[in-house]
């Protein structure tokens, strides 16, 4: 790898290079991008400060010995160690928006963007006051929410003591520290007497099954983000039995689970779970209004009791 690699010049001998190996490597894309070409493109013009839509009539302009060397080495780790684009670059977009990423939160990737790009049209009757993102990692999905409800507080909650710590580093990048803050929280337990009008999770979800079959690329996110039991619904049945007693009268839920959503059908059968539907990928995402939290609630407490 060496001797062919130390003969690439170019930016684009660097992608063409790269989309060949991440192929023959059979890499795994589902991080921010969804194939070789995309990843390799990202890859090699991130790590040069370059703009993805640079125009392509700038890619055979030749690199100085240091960027090749530079470049090279995160083209190395990506292949040799399985290592996501968004950590070697430390950074990750979502919604339009760049967030410092690293190895102690989730690389931002959830079909919820889509939500938010859409203001939750039509399910929210009134425009959110206070929104909490549940289980938050880097913060993504809150910060996200920011920019779209300017006059709303958000409170980002998370367990993990070290994704609160790159939570903040967002919320300062982002400028938005007189709204938007943190509180480390397992589940609701850190947030008492505080209710909201949104509430948006993608908590840890994945089964026991899924986490074993993952490529090795996931195993260099943080297992606290990622699974969560034998059917992945450890947090989640807490939050159901919580939720109603932290959501304002008109306030809704919205959780993503994945491929659990298959688990969350067989446990409750008798709830009406709405299940949202997306233009640009992804599933097992639901919604739940605060009445129907609060109908369930008993239910959702006796099957958190007999987990």
């Amino acid at each position: 790898m060496t001797a062919s690699l130390s003969r690439l010049r170019t930016l684009r001998d660097h992608i063409r290079w790269a989309v060949s190996r991440f192929q023959a490597e059979q890499l795994f894309f589902g991080h921010g991008t969804d194939n070789a070409w995309d990843d390799a493109r990202q890859l090699v013009l991130g790590a040069l400060h370059l703009p993805w839509e640079m125009s392509d009539s700038y890619l055979d302009c030749r690199l100085e010995l240091d960027e090749c060397e530079h470049l090279q080495n995160l083209l190395r780790r990506r292949i040799e160690e399985r290592v996501p684009t968004a950590y070697l670059l430390g950074q990750a977009w979502f919604c339009g928006l760049p967030f410092i990423v690293d190895e102690r939160v989730l690389i931002p990737r959830s079909p919820i963007g889509e939500l938010i790009e859409h203001r939750f049209e039509p399910w929210l009757p009134d425009t959110p006051t206070r929104i909490l993102d549940l289980c938050t990692g880097s913060g993504c999905i809150g910060i996200a929410c920011a920019y779209e409800f300017l006059a709303a507080e958000v409170v980002l909650a998370d367990l993990s003591f070290d994704a609160i710590e790159v939570a903040n580093r967002n919320i300062e990048h982002h400028g938005l520290e007189d709204r938007v803050y943190t509180v480390q929280s397992d589940g609701f337990d850190g947030l008492p007497n505080q209710r909201f009008d949104l509430i948006v999770s993608n908590p840890p979800y994945v089964d026991a099954e899924d986490f074993d079959d993952m490529p090795d690329e996931f195993h260099h996110e943080p297992p606290l983000g990622l699974a969560c039991g034998e059917d992945g619904l450890d947090l989640v049945r807490r939050m159901l039995a919580q939720a109603a007693d932290h959501l304002t009268d008109d306030g809704i839920l919205i959780v993503e689970v994945g491929n659990s959503q298959v688990h969350v059908q067989a446990l409750y059968p008798e709830v009406d779970f709405t299940w949202l539907e997306f233009s640009c990928g992804g599933h097992g995402v639901f919604l739940l209004a605060a009445q129907q939290c609060r109908k369930h609630q008993a239910l959702f407490r006796a099957r958190l009791a007999g987990s």
